[in-house]
Order: structure tokens, then sequence, then C-alpha cells
């Protein structure tokens, strides 16, 4: 009799792929597995996945030949050209009505190209965000999957097993077509780095101006996470802060060196939103300062000779870390305001056609940015699916009403010590440019009509118009 078909593909075995394929095969599926590098595959047989519903294959031949049709294959490399290397190894041995799931964090556009050139072959693609880190992958993710619906439909089942389970059900939904799933993923990572910038400016306050150990903010951040900043970045900042070196007995926080990597999604957040005309300032200034920490031999030597006031400790550290509680909650629903309003834009402009209630639903569990928060934000875009901007649902309104005075306190405190706040400011700028009835583009306006005739409005009039400034400023 002939061995029993694997349900699934997955390419990639690296650890976020050794998890999802436990995570898969728990759920009752049999898993087809394979690797470029053949010997990774022979370990992880014979090593996590022995005596378990996973078949390992040593080609791309082989793969397909182990899956049931029409061929469902997982992807999960990392993002860029090995995507393309992948689906073009796969690719001869597919049939049409076969379908690739890209779980990697591909640049949406990759994703659009991609799906339009398999589907000329009859051949559907996939792309999804795939958030919650290895842990997340084999115990529950939030997946953000888009593509065409009824490729969607054939995952459909799997993927709300293996989904991560809150009270509103699993952590996924169908996003919306084409490039979608991973235009959503990046977007959520985008917020991730406002959210961690945050954390680290909080951080990097206590410990100059509050004087606190590691050891100290640890527990402060752990009774954090009790009330309205309940997250897993708050939680596992706790946690980060209370490990000790076995080295060298330190904090070891205090030993790792000060430059921060990253992968290219809040990049591309920042670009995307550029091309869109959206202003997300708090993501920004995160992308900006994990580029500026990376000078990390320059900031060095600019630390002998640049002038600047010494940062020095308060007296009153209680009221301290209140302003600094309120001051994070508040900037971090603006760093969440932001990402939703580019989705809110880029839902239109794509044609993504993208339910933002549902997009905060599906990170309350698995993700990075998972957060008591987003029941709230969900709930706001459930009320009023064409709610402008979160700071406009009452229920916001009146949180960063309270809480923008404990921004001002910290950002101003900040400036007195020479600490650097960029997406505390960044934050506080784009709220009280975003209340302001006027602002001074008025002045722009003129000194673009000046330089470059582009022209203007007026206040008192309809119509466009132009000033030969020339004249009366002549030479």
């Amino acid at each position: 009799m002939a061995a029993k078909k694997a349900d699934f593909g997955l390419v990639g075995l690296a650890v976020m792929g050794e998890n999802l394929i436990l995570n898969i095969e728990s759920r009752g599926y049999t898993v087809a597995v394979f690797n470029r590098t053949t010997s990774k595959v022979t370990d992880f047989v014979n090593g996590r996945a022995k005596g378990k519903k996973i078949i390992g294959c040593m080609s791309f031949k082989e793969l397909a030949a182990s899956l049931q049709e029409p061929r469902k294959i997982i992807l999960m490399v990392k993002a860029g050209q090995p995507v393309d290397d992948m689906v073009a190894g796969i690719k001869p041995y597919l049939e049409p009505g076969d379908i690739i799931f890209d779980g990697g964090n591909s640049f949406f556009r990759d994703t659009e190209r991609r799906e339009a050139e398999l589907a000329k072959e009859k051949l559907h693609f996939i792309g999804s965000g795939v958030s919650g880190g290895e842990e997340g992958a084999l115990k529950g993710p939030s997946i953000m999957p888009g593509g065409p619906k009824e490729a969607y439909a054939a995952f459909e089942p799997m993927l709300k097993k293996i989904a991560a389970q809150v009270a509103s059900g699993p952590c996924v939904t169908y996003i919306g077509p084409r490039g979608a799933g991973h235009f959503v993923k990046m977007v959520h990572n985008g917020i991730e780095y406002g959210d961690m910038e945050l954390i680290s400016e909080t951080y990097n306050i206590m410990k100059q101006a509050g004087g606190l150990s590691a050891g100290e903010m640890a527990k402060i951040f752990e009774k954090w996470n009790q009330g309205v900043l309940s997250s897993y970045l708050i939680e596992i900042t706790a946690k980060v802060l209370a490990y000790n070196d076995p080295d060298t007995g330190k904090a070891l926080v205090d030993v790792i060196v000060d430059s921060a990597g990253q992968k290219g999604t809040g990049k591309w957040t920042s670009q995307t939103a550029l091309d869109l005309g959206v202003p997300i300032p708090t993501i920004d200034a995160a992308v900006c300062a994990r580029y500026l920490s990376a000078f990390k031999d320059e900031r060095v030597k600019a630390s002998k000779v640049l002038a600047g006031p010494k940062p020095k400790k308060v007296n009153d550290v209680e009221k301290l870390l209140k302003e600094l509680h309120d001051a994070l909650y508040t900037s971090k629903i603006m760093s969440y305001a932001q990402g939703m309003a580019l989705l809110r834009v880029a839902s239109q402009e794509y044609g993504y056609d993208l339910t933002l209630s549902e997009m905060a639903r599906i990170w309350e569990g698995g993700c990075i940015i998972r957060a008591a928060l987003l029941g709230k934000i969900s709930n706001a875009f459930k009320k009023n699916p064409q709610l402008p901007n979160l700071l406009m649902d009452g229920a916001f309104t009146e949180i960063v009403n309270a809480g923008q005075c404990s921004c001002r306190y910290v950002t101003k405190l900040a400036r007195d010590i020479a600490v650097p706040t960029p997406a505390f400011n960044a934050s506080l700028d784009w709220y009280d440019a975003y209340r302001a009835e006027r602002v001074p583009a008025n002045m722009i306006q003129g000194l673009r009509d000046f330089f470059g005739a582009h022209t203007y409005k007026r206040i008192d009039k309809e119509g466009t118009f132009h000033t030969e400034w020339m004249e009366v400023y002549p030479g």
C-alpha cells in the first residue's frame, strides 16, 4: 500500500520553520519538509521530529511528489532572493492549482510581483505575515495571509488551528488580495519599532533621571504589566531587566552593546508611508534611532567634544515613574494610531479592502505587539469603520487628552537633562500638529511661491493664486 501523502509541505528548517512544522503536525496534519542543506532535514527528522507525522525530503522533486493535490507548500526562508530561489526550485514540479505560501517577512511589492508571475502559470501565491517569534510559531502565532481568496480557503482550516487563540477567536483572518498580508505584517513591525523605542527611552530616563538599577526597573515594568500597559513587550522588558549575566554577575542589559540591529521592515514602513503621504513620525523616529545607534564609534568620539548638560537625578522618583507610565501609555497609543492610519490609506490606495477592526483583533494574541490595548482599538474600528484616526474615537480622545500632560513632563525633563527621546518627542509633536487648527504651512507655501511660482490658496477667496514677489522685492 502506498504511503500516505502529506497535507502540507514546508521549506526552510531554521527555528521558525521547525517550530511551525511541529505546530502544524500537532494539529493532526502530516507535513513533508525540505531544506537546501539536506543534512538539516536528516537532523530534524531524527531529532525533534522523530516519531511524528513528518516526512523528510531530499529534493524539490521529492517534496512535490510527497504532497496531496492541490499541493500546499509553505516557505519559511529569508526575505528577498532566497524566496525567488525557492519558488524557482519548486515550480517545475507543480501543477495548475497548487499553492505556495510565503510565511517570511517579504516586502509586499515583491509578493505582488510573485503572485502576478505565478498566476500566469495558474499557480497560486499567498503572502502571509507570521508574528510571534520562535515561541509563537510553536504554540500559536498571529497570522496575516493575503492573496487569492480561493487559495486562502485551502489553508484556512489549518491556519485557524495553529494560530494563537483569544476570546474573540483564532488570531488569523483573510487580509485581502495580492500583497495585503505582507503589507499588514510590515505595518505591524513598524508599530513594533515604535513600541520598542518608547520602552527603551523610558528605561533610559528611569536609569539617568531616576538612578534606578536594572533589578529595580524590572519590578516596575512587571507591575506596569498588570495594568493598562499589559503587553508582551512590557512583559519581556521586565524579564530582560531582571536577567543577570552569569559571567560578570551584572545585569545583562548593562553589558549589551548599545547598537541595535534591524531587518528592514521598519524602514519599509517609513518609506511606504512617505510614498502614501501618511505621517508616522513615532515609527520614523524609531527607525532613525536604530540607525543612529549603529554609529557607536562616532558617538563615543562626539561624547568627548560636543557640549550639553550632564544627566542628573530628579528628587521625586515616585512622580517621575507615574509620569513615565502615563507618557508611555499615551505615546504607545499614538504609535498604534499612526500605524492604523497607514493601513486605512493603503487599503484605499491599493484596493486591499482591509477591515481595521479585524487587523487589531488578530494582533491580540500570538504576535510581538499583542497588548490589552488592542481590544479597545478593535472595538473603536468596529464601532466606526470609517474612523479617520484612532485618536478621534471618544475613548481614546479621553485617554490622550489626559496623558498628553505626562508626555510634556517627560519630554521637557529629557531635554533638560540631555537624555535623547526621539520617539516621545515625535509622538507629542504629531499630537500637537494633528490637533492644531492652523499650522505654519502657509509660510511654506509663501516661500514656494516666491522661488518657484508654485501658487497658493487663500483663506478668504476661492481659487489658486500667485504673487509676483520680485516686483515688490526687485533684485
